[in-house]
């Protein structure tokens, strides 16, 4: 006998409702509680079931929040813009340079990265721009200098170059993936109408990567926005980010209140921006597409 629609509308939720639970114990139940808590007033050692929304107030209107969050926002869009102008032309050769039975080898050299802790991965760029770091040894070994350069740690290029390293596998893969997937032969026929390899690439291959580019984009901005070990490592504690005031907030503070405003308002930055990269990306793929 056949089952009917409920029937296996049933069945289906006994299936998923196991990781329905626990994606909404671990994820939903924990953002509820921060969404709450920004819209409470703190009693410094206990919250106050009095709502206000004083705290959100106190973000968006303190110097020092405002700072720190513009200087999230900035490293977050250099790091993103210095990783994908790398990854896109590494991206580029392996997929159409190099042989197809040597793509295999250059995708595990690109993930050997991720075999080390992403804390090891930061305190090697420590080591490398401390003062007493590699850079500044080799240059006083050739003559360049004679004291050790102090500016270059503990600022925001330094905070840049640790971040887009770390995350540039995570860039370089999404893109390559793209344009593994474009037919060759559009190419082809863009060449043989006259179109110069520039303006193909213009055209053709670089919005049809734009899935990839996209995907890039996001998985670096979102995490680095809120990266909290890299620039407590390697700012010194000096340039401290979002992530970094909230657990300031948080745990030093006791300030439950105002911590959890400061990460909803960091998500509420995080998506008005990744909404319009998305819909810039959509007019630039229409005005391509004419």
């Amino acid at each position: 006998m056949a089952e009917t629609p409920s029937s296996e509308a049933k069945a289906g939720l006994k299936l998923v409702s196991p990781t329905a639970i626990y994606a909404i114990l671990l994820l939903a139940a924990p953002l509820a509680t921060v969404l709450l808590y920004s819209v409470l007033t703190d009693g410094q050692n206990r919250i106050i079931w009095d709502f206000t929304l004083s705290n959100y107030v106190e973000v968006w209107t303190g110097k020092v929040y405002q700072a720190i969050m513009l200087r999230s926002l900035t490293v977050s869009m250099l790091v993103t813009l210095v990783t994908v102008v790398i990854a896109f032309p590494i991206a580029y050769f392996v997929s159409f340079h190099v042989a197809p039975s040597r793509k295999a080898l250059w995708l595990f050299l690109i993930t050997i990265p991720f075999w080390t802790s992403y804390l090891i991965r930061v305190f090697l760029w420590k080591v490398i721009l401390g003062y007493n770091g590699v850079v500044n040894s080799g240059l006083l070994t050739v003559g360049i200098i004679d004291e050790p350069l102090q500016w270059i740690n503990y600022n925001v290029g330094a905070l840049v170059v640790t971040l887009a390293h770390a995350y540039a596998p995570f860039a370089i893969l999404p893109i390559f993936v793209a344009l593994e997937k474009i037919d060759r032969s559009l190419l082809e026929a863009g060449q043989d109408l006259g179109e110069s390899r520039l303006r193909t690439f213009w055209r053709v291959t670089l919005p049809l990567a734009m899935p990839g580019v996209i995907a890039a984009t996001l998985i670096v901005f979102i995490p680095t926005i809120g990266d909290y070990v890299t620039p407590d490592l390697i700012g010194g504690g000096k340039l401290p980010m979002i992530a970094n005031m909230i657990e300031v907030k948080m745990l030093k503070q006791n300030d439950k209140a105002v911590g959890s405003a400061i990460a909803v308002s960091a998500m509420v930055i995080v998506a008005v921006i990744t909404l319009i990269f998305l819909f810039m990306n959509r007019r630039f793929l229409r005005g391509n597409a004419r």
